[in-house]
């Protein structure tokens, strides 16, 4: 059977047929970018941006858009869909990032840095920029991973459990700034009746899980599945004894770590230690 052939003709890629979107829209009404800007109220570079594919821009932008094109909610909609499509990721991710998205409750454990459901706009960027990315590249996998957030939120967001390592949060952002806001962020998230934080103190000592920075996700069709990173690459494990294996080294860091709310006073401590720090 032949692959079925869009009827509009237009792009199949979210995030692509978002910026076909506004283009069309803009070009119905005969306006030019600086125009837009004037009659919307917001800067035309960055709707140049969002036309382009560069960014996606934010949901107060996309909600003033249709509001002047009289769109209710078709931009919005396009731009959740771009927001969370997949391909964004890189090929080895994809699939990872839709198990991720179907999960009905998620385990995790950092070794070394946040995980990208409880990192800031400005963690993501330094994380990333350490890596080696940037220009447009880095601003698309940086809204990806922020579009990632929206996991957590909502009636139906899965149970989700992160256990730090205290070297995560021993490791500053360059901006005091950034890190302020990253861990009053990780302060706001463990408030939600979803999301259990808790911390793994160095004094501990090695434990199982020191070099293994795992996420376990478990879907209402299948068996627990784990994903197992490095800073280099990621492997999704699914054999059942392989899962069982690491489930139950989880379950002895777990053992190990603080209580939810020793972990949120460790949390505050860290930021009080920030604003206790002198200005350069």
């Amino acid at each position: 059977m032949p692959a079925r052939r869009a009827v509009t003709g237009r792009s199949q890629e979210p995030r692509k047929r978002f910026a076909e979107e506004l283009r069309s829209l803009r070009a119905e009404r005969g306006l030019t970018l600086r125009k837009l800007g004037d009659v919307a109220g917001w800067d035309w570079s960055l709707f140049s941006k969002m036309e382009n594919g560069e960014t996606l821009g934010g949901p107060e932008v996309v909600r003033a858009l249709d509001q002047y094109y009289g769109t209710p909610g078709l931009l919005l909609t396009l731009w959740e869909l771009a927001l969370g499509d997949p391909t964004q990721f890189k090929e080895p991710y994809q699939r990872y990032m839709r198990l991720e998205s179907e999960a009905v409750s998620l385990w995790h454990y950092a070794v070394g840095a946040l995980p990208g459901l409880l990192q800031t706009k400005g963690y993501a960027q330094a994380l990333l920029s350490a890596g080696g990315m940037d220009g447009k590249e880095l601003t698309t996998q940086v809204e990806a991973r922020i579009g990632r957030r929206e996991l957590l939120s909502g009636e139906n967001a899965p149970p989700f459990r992160s256990i730090l390592s205290e070297s995560v949060l021993r490791t500053p952002l360059p901006s005091k700034d950034a890190w302020r806001e990253q861990l009053e962020y990780l302060l706001k998230m463990s408030e939600q009746r979803n999301i259990t934080i808790q911390v793994v103190p160095q004094s501990v000592g090695p434990h199982a899980l020191t070099n293994t920075h795992v996420m376990f996700m478990r879907t209402a069709t299948g068996p627990a599945v784990a994903w197992v990173e490095t800073g280099y690459s990621g492997e999704l494990v699914e054999e059942a004894a392989a899962v069982e294996r690491l489930q139950l080294r989880y379950d002895l860091v777990r053992d190990l770590s603080l209580s939810p709310t020793g972990s949120r006073e460790f949390i505050m401590d860290m930021l009080e230690a920030i604003s206790c720090e002198p200005s350069n």
